[in-house]
């Protein structure tokens, strides 16, 4: 049985050899059926693709995408299932202004500002998550149905019938030269050929023809979409009506005069002072100033020297490192387990490639995982 079957695919070769380079002519099947597959093919295409672009529009950071997906990887080896969700970008900056509007303080009307914004930030990635999960239940999946159920089988009838077809034309060919094929050899090929023409032709003209299945999955996207942009613009208006309070607040509040001190003002004595001991009545004489107000509102703001700034470090540097290794080009701060932190300057050894973002490397006695975006390849892995 297994020689037969053996013999069969080599005559199907033979075939398919022959009427691709020895120009010979193959069973023809009529115009109909030609744009069938035609059509089918660019949906088995256009599914595929239009699943993908999706999960990008949904998710449009691939560094988080395969932060996620490295996540998920080591929580497998490890055997912890653990489920990391995607950084909505909304979320992430009304996380930054709600931080920096509470260290600013309740009497900051910017503070406050600050909090009103991040907070209707944050709702509108609560939002963004609720047309994630909807996208996905309505759309995505039924598209992937469609790809693992429906679209897999019309491929393989095909498939099935391009194979008999094949079949069926070498023996035909044989027995016009002269080969000793039976009649009912030739006709059960040809029955067999028939049986798969009707399954591939009712196959395609089904998914064809089901396309209001695939308008109404279309449809509940726009939906979702349109409900998605709908509550995004309440969320907005509310906020630009209470930032708007905020700026007339901003622009009636009183007036304050400030007066900077001087060292007098803070007891700071000078130079020839402390040195010589001079009396006061050979140094120029400082007439005190205090801080004054017109009205009796609090000052809102500190005297900051404007000759102070802050003096950045050089980064740490780490030992040198012998083999596979790289160059930190920022800082890295961890936020999962697994991660990798290090600073701008460390020299860090590469254990391994995870995929095309992330890296397996150590420093300082530290191992993890680490973008590859954050660092310089110094000496590559083998």
């Amino acid at each position: 049985m297994a020689f037969a079957g053996l013999k069969k695919q080599i005559n199907k070769c033979n075939q398919y050899m022959t009427e691709k380079m020895g120009g010979a002519e193959g069973t023809k099947l009529d115009l109909e059926f030609v744009d069938m597959e035609r059509k089918t093919d660019v949906t088995f295409e256009l599914v595929d693709e239009v699943q993908i672009k999706t999960k990008e529009f949904l998710q449009p950071n691939p560094t988080a995408r395969a932060k996620m997906a490295a996540v998920k990887g080591i929580s497998k080896l490890s055997g912890q299932a653990k489920a990391s969700t995607y950084p909505q970008s909304e979320g992430v900056l009304g996380e930054c202004m709600v931080m920096y509007g509470k260290k600013l303080g309740d009497d900051s009307i910017f503070g406050q500002a600050l909090l009103e914004f991040g907070e209707g930030m944050k709702q509108m990635a609560d939002v963004k998550y609720s047309l994630d999960d909807n996208v996905k239940q309505n759309f995505l999946e039924p598209l992937h149905h469609l790809q693992t159920k429906d679209l897999k089988e019309v491929m393989h009838h095909r498939k099935k019938l391009q194979g008999r077809r094949l079949d069926f034309d070498c023996k035909r060919r044989r027995q016009a030269k002269g080969s000793n094929i039976a009649d009912d050899e030739i006709r059960q090929a040809e029955e067999k050929f028939a049986e798969s023409l009707h399954l591939a032709q009712m196959g395609m003209f089904n998914l064809l023809e089901n396309d209001i299945e695939q308008i109404s999955q279309m449809t509940s996207f726009a939906e979702a979409l349109y409900e998605y942009h709908q509550q995004c613009t309440e969320i907005m208006r509310t906020v630009v009506e209470n930032l708007q309070e905020k700026k007339e607040e901003a622009a009636n509040r009183p007036k304050v005069e400030f007066v900077p001190k001087t060292l007098a003002d803070l007891h700071v004595e000078g130079i020839s002072e402390s040195m010589n001991g001079t009396s006061q009545g050979n140094s120029p004489t400082h007439k005190p100033n205090q801080l004054e107000l017109i009205t009796n509102a609090q000052p809102r703001s500190t005297n900051v020297s404007p000759m102070s700034s802050p003096v950045k470090s050089s980064p740490a540097r780490t030992p040198a490192v012998k083999g596979p290794c790289c160059t930190a080009l920022y800082d890295f701060d961890p936020e999962n387990p697994g991660e990798l932190g290090f600073k701008e300057g460390d020299t860090i050894a590469l254990l391994n490639k995870i995929d095309e973002n992330w890296f397996e490397g150590s420093v300082n006695g530290r191992t993890g995982y680490f973008p590859i975006s954050y660092v310089q390849v110094v000496t590559p892995l083998p």
